[in-house]
């Protein structure tokens, strides 16, 4: 696990996890997304340690990184948590096994929660909740349900994430201390899902965010950074023009012009 605030952070809504969701990447780059995307949260991705766990060095890492930002899958970048009373800026970087585009990753800085429409997803799939509950039966026979059954109860798990609830929290809720014999798993499973809901939460400011390129790590606009990179590293336009500085000799001079002009104005004011 990384130092609080520099670990992986996963990006909200990603759709189910599936054997073919980095088909589209080269072999390498599909294999670092897999390991990274069952990665648990804030856990250590930079580049020193994914090469100690991968057979990857680190040059060939650091490009395969990049390639998944260029792809949609991760950005890098800053947030400013509000209510923490410091002006501190912590490191993160975001992982999506879900590849975003721009726009997306624009609004997301923002504090929104970009929803794909159904076109975009490109295919029909299956909610988080519906596969969760479809999969209870491979590890709890007792709690097997039909497909009308997931579907009638994939709302009230739907309504748990909503609240901050991950898997293997609702899991937990719906299979610990079951009677023997279960009866009627759809009820008992209703049952548990409306008496164990988590609280609401409460409303919170979204916290402030950046992006940086990839390259010079610059902090700029997400608007700005096309496949995660600025303008200049893509060689859009050239860097701003910075007057070069003075040479010592030159600024001596300078402070010297001005010292006696402060004395040649002091004088005429005393003869005055």
């Amino acid at each position: 696990m990384a130092n609080p605030g520099y670990g992986k952070r996963d990006a909200p809504d990603q759709r189910p996890r599936t054997n073919h969701d980095f088909a589209h990447l080269p072999p390498r780059e599909a294999a670092v997304a897999a390991y990274i995307d069952r990665l648990p949260s804030g856990a250590d991705v930079s580049v020193k340690t994914l090469a100690k766990h991968l057979p990857y060095g680190q040059c060939a890492l650091r490009t395969a990184l990049n390639n998944l930002q260029r792809a949609g899958h991760l950005r890098r970048g800053r947030e400013h948590l509000t209510g923490t009373g410091s002006q501190l800026w912590i490191t993160r970087t975001w992982f999506t096994r879900t590849a975003r585009d721009d726009d997306w990753w624009a609004t997301f800085t923002r504090g929104d929660v970009p929803k794909e429409s159904p076109e975009r997803q490109g295919r029909p799939i299956r909610s988080r909740a519906f596969i969760l509950l479809a999969a209870l039966g491979r590890s709890t026979p007792a709690l097997s349900l039909p497909e009308a059954d997931c579907a009638s109860l994939a709302p009230l798990v739907a309504e748990w994430f909503e609240r901050g609830a991950d898997e293997d929290s609702v899991r937990h809720a719906l299979t610990a201390g079951l009677p023997t014999p279960v009866h009627h798993p759809a009820a008992l499973i209703r049952r548990r899902l409306t008496t164990k809901m988590p609280p609401e939460p409460t409303a919170v400011r979204p916290p402030l965010r950046m992006l940086e390129c990839a390259k010079c790590r610059v902090p700029g606009r997400a608007e700005v950074l096309a496949g995660g990179v600025c303008g200049e590293c893509r060689g859009e336009y050239a860097p701003a023009h910075r007057d070069a500085p003075l040479p010592a000799p030159a600024i001596h001079a300078r402070a010297a012009e001005i010292r006696a002009a402060m004395a040649h104005k002091r004088q005429e004011r005393t003869l005055a």
